[in-house]
């Protein structure tokens, strides 16, 4: 008999959109859908969970598709979505009123790939966002402002590369928090915007699809990324080298694109990988005896816990609730939706 961690399916069902992001709503058993309808408009939609399934509670159509959004820079009780679009706006909406955005501003100039939030649910210091454009810049907001408090853009002259992601990290007190950003050329990039300094790059030789930190409310610890090339990597960032920089440890799965990676709150050296072959796997970091050895970073390595297919299409996102442990929700790309269950994590 199998022992070991069982990732389940609580419910499944489709949603006649194309969603790109489900999202937990704050202190509830709902979650919000974002997507895509075929004429090119958005769909917004809440879900309940429920002893035998999923209900859907309401339903939106906006007039532009969603591809990202975030809670994350909510403060306790308020629930605001923050959403980023097709058209390149940014849009915070209240869940107790989400017929319409109470903020919103013209952030890029084309798509929004990536958006996360910090200082609110998660988090030291001010609520902020971040947003990754199609036009290669990444763009800090408060969300009291209408323009950027920091902006990461290509020089002129330069090609702009598509920036795919984005995340908050090391926000472990009121001075401290970094941005850090993949490209569809494998580039990373890391800003310490406390000195407004970019701390650390370099290059995965392939799209980078999604970056998560362990833990946005401590020091920086480990960086996940996922690629488009069938692999992930998992950095050490205490321990820096000026020459080798972040140890580092590597895996192939899934035989595809990566498309997400995340952290179990409940346990930072968890984490889950979904690919583009529908399957969702999780993975135990283990550490090394040392993780530094001669001023140079020792990376750990990986264990895979549990493998489970969803779909025989890519699961384009996921994310756990932050209160309930093993809980998970994800969108796939045949139009669904998937309440999932991992046990004995």
């Amino acid at each position: 008999m199998f022992s070991g961690p069982q990732i389940v399916t609580h419910a499944s069902e489709g949603v006649g959109f194309t969603p790109f992001e489900a999202k937990w709503i704050p202190d509830e058993a709902s979650f919000v859908v974002l997507g895509e309808n075929a004429n090119r408009t958005g769909s917004f939609s809440i879900y309940a969970l429920t002893s035998s399934g999923i209900k859907k509670s309401e339903h939106f159509k906006k007039g532009n598709g969603f591809r990202c959004g975030t809670f994350g820079a909510s403060l306790p009780g308020d629930k605001h979505l923050a959403t980023g679009s097709f058209n390149g706006k940014l849009s915070i909406w209240d869940m107790n009123k989400p017929q319409e955005p109470f903020f919103e501003v013209q952030a890029h100039e084309n798509l929004i790939n990536s958006i996360d939030g910090c200082g609110g649910l998660i988090g030291k210091g001010a609520p902020e966002i971040v947003t990754a454009g199609r036009d290669g810049s990444i763009k800090v907001w408060d969300p009291r402002q209408q323009e950027p408090v920091s902006c990461m853009a290509p020089m002129e002259g330069e090609k702009a590369r598509e920036a795919w992601t984005v995340c908050f990290g090391d926000s472990f007190d009121d001075h401290h928090r970094s941005v850090c950003a993949g490209y569809d050329n494998g580039d990373i990039k890391l800003l310490d915007l406390s000195t407004q300094e970019l701390i650390w790059e370099t290059n995965l030789g392939n799209g980078v699809c999604s970056l998560d930190f362990d833990r946005k409310d401590i020091k920086k610890n480990k960086l996940l990324c996922t690629t488009l090339e069938s692999s992930f990597r998992v950095y050490d960032v205490r321990t820096f080298h000026k020459k080798a920089g972040f140890a580092h440890v590597a895996e192939t799965a899934h035989e595809s694109t990566i498309w997400k990676g995340h952290h179990l709150p409940s346990d930072r050296d968890q984490f889950v990988t979904c690919g583009g072959n529908g399957v969702v796997s999780l993975w135990q970091y283990e550490y090394p005896k040392k993780r530094e050895l001669d001023g140079r970073g020792v990376a750990g390595q990986f264990k895979k816990r549990s493998s489970q297919k969803l779909s025989t299409q890519p699961i384009n996102s996921w994310h756990f609730h932050p209160d309930k442990k093993g809980l998970a929700v994800c969108t796939t790309l045949d139009q669904k939706i998937n309440v999932v269950f991992i046990t004995k994590i």
